[in-house]
């Protein structure tokens, strides 16, 4: 099939012939479906911990206050165990991802996502067939390994293979498959509840159908040009370009790549040289964007969703229902995200998703601190679809903002030299805070009650600050020009970034020289 396309300009700088070739897209959808895995695994692990043959099986207790009245009902799920079922996957993927770091720099981003789906399977059969909790935990570390080494691999690949024009969305693609993944996974859990008793095995198992998606797209698809000249590998390197930009006159990208590999393999110690001072910019955004990222309290909803509206008063197949509506809310909305984020940029979808969370969940702390005690539900029909409404309207403004503009923005800012430990800083620092979130957020439930709300609003209020006088936009800036046209163009973070004049120390490998 012939390529297909516009070419693609760097804004105010160099000029690269690319086309969106069918490759391109390709290789995007396939890669992307790590996000699919993702968010699958987290969506499947709310619904079927609100299920009774799971909770009969493995947390008896949990079953029993579920069904006690007495028990408070902001705390009928507080559970470490149960919490940890969650919270284990992100503990793991916090540790696979330094490995995923070596992998991703010395083996390529192809075979990164390859061990990623390999992971995947053995964990899901481990899961689907789970006689008792320790196996329950270790085929959720492995899946914990899965994403660890896919968040690493797979936003760098959409970053590095795209066009600059069309960058922002194409990495999206990856944040599109988690939001699809949550879907599916509701969707299933709606399903298979009303399977006795061997629903949630169901429910666990299917999660190999994204696993096997993404270790046959990593035997299809090429390792980035980025990747190959980086090992040395020149003429297969410029030989990808070619074949996925649609055009012989690929010599100007093909230099800059050669040259920001060239000052890579000066960089001996990636992860020492991230703390240098022209590198903390970059270092600084990644780390803060992914404690924010947690901190707007998505995945203690996407995580819980079902627990959580059963905790209002929904009846199990209602709390089920309503996570459908919000996990088609969230795939609609990151759609949104495709379509603008090149074209009004990173900070504006940033800001007025600030607005939106922030609004969003003071109103849902308010209606449930007025109608919803310890011991007493007191939502009608009425409050309880406003209540959905405007959990909806939160997920909404996340999915077009930071749930891909977390991933998005490290993945497109680090140079080459430091990429693939920025990303590994990235990742580690996501799972930490997502590990951090998943294991406390039924218990913060059941002690702050109604005001948890309230706590995360509060943070919105911080991280949109925060972007409002950080953030630098990066709309439409190659990848390789990023610290000329973006941090050197900032008011406070062009003081970290070294000048023209300074030189390559020697001592510990790090890179001083600005490109030319």
């Amino acid at each position: 099939m012939p390529a297909a396309g516009f070419s693609v300009s760097a804004s105010a700088g160099s000029e690269f012939d690319a086309k969106i070739t069918p490759i391109v897209i390709i290789s995007c959808f396939m890669a992307a479906t790590g996000g699919l895995m993702f968010g699958y695994d987290v969506g499947i692990s709310g619904g079927v911990t609100s299920m009774d043959d799971f909770l009969i099986k493995f947390f008896p207790e949990v079953y029993r206050r579920k069904h006690e009245t007495t028990e408070s009902n902001y705390c009928k799920y507080d559970n470490q165990g149960l919490q940890l079922f969650t919270s284990s996957l992100y503990l793991a993927g916090l540790t696979a991802t330094f490995f995923a770091s070596y992998t991703t720099r010395n083996l390529g981003r192809r075979l990164t996502m390859l061990i990623a789906g390999v992971f995947f399977i053995v964990g899901v059969i481990l899961n689907g067939a789970a006689q008792d909790l320790p196996m329950l935990i270790v085929g959720r570390i492995l899946l914990g390994c899965g994403v660890g080494f896919a968040n690493q691999a797979v936003p760098l690949f959409l970053s590095e293979i795209a066009p600059t024009r069309i960058r922002g969305g194409l990495n999206i693609l990856f944040q599109l498959n988690v939001t699809i993944g949550i879907l599916f996974a509701s969707l299933v859990n709606y399903g298979t509840d009303k399977i006795h008793p061997w629903g949630w095995r169901l429910s666990l198992s299917l999660a190999g159908i994204p696993a096997l998606l993404l270790t046959v797209g990593a035997l299809l698809v090429v390792d980035t040009p980025n990747s190959l000249i980086e090992r040395g590998r020149l003429e297969e390197g410029k030989a990808v370009l070619k074949k996925i930009r649609g055009t012989e006159n690929v010599e100007p990208e093909y230099n800059e790549i050669l040259e920001a590999s060239r000052i890579a393999h000066q960089v001996k110690h990636p992860f020492r040289n991230l703390l240098q001072r022209r590198n903390r910019p970059q270092l600084i955004i990644a780390i803060f964007l992914q404690i924010f990222q947690q901190f707007t309290g998505i995945n203690a909803i996407m995580f819980y969703a079902p627990v959580l509206f059963n905790t209002l008063g929904f009846k199990s197949d209602a709390a089920l229902y309503s996570a459908v509506i919000t996990g088609a809310v969230n795939v609609l909305s990151t759609v949104v995200s495709i379509y603008s984020v090149d074209r009004v940029g990173r900070r504006v979808l940033l800001l007025e998703a600030g607005v939106q969370m922030f609004l969003s969940q003071v109103v849902i702390a308010v209606v449930l601190g007025l109608k919803v005690s310890d011991h007493s539900d007191n939502l009608g029909r009425g409050y309880a679809i406003f209540v959905v409404l405007m959990v909806c309207t939160f997920v909404s403004s996340f999915a077009w903002s930071w749930g891909p503009l977390g991933w998005l923005i490290p993945s497109e800012t680090f140079p080459l030299e430091t990429r693939s430990a920025g990303q590994s800083v990235t990742v580690c620092v996501n799972l930490l805070f997502t590990f951090v979130i998943a294991q406390a957020f039924l218990s913060m439930l059941c002690h702050l009650k109604y005001g948890i709300f309230a706590f995360f609003s509060a943070w919105v209020v911080v991280m949109s600050v925060f972007v409002l006088f950080f953030l630098p936009e990066t709309k439409n800036v190659p990848i390789e020009e990023m610290a000329e046209k973006v941090w050197k163009q900032h008011w406070f973070w062009k003081r970290f970034i070294a000048d023209d004049g300074d030189k390559t120390n020697g001592a510990d490998g790090a890179v001083k020289l600005a490109r030319p």
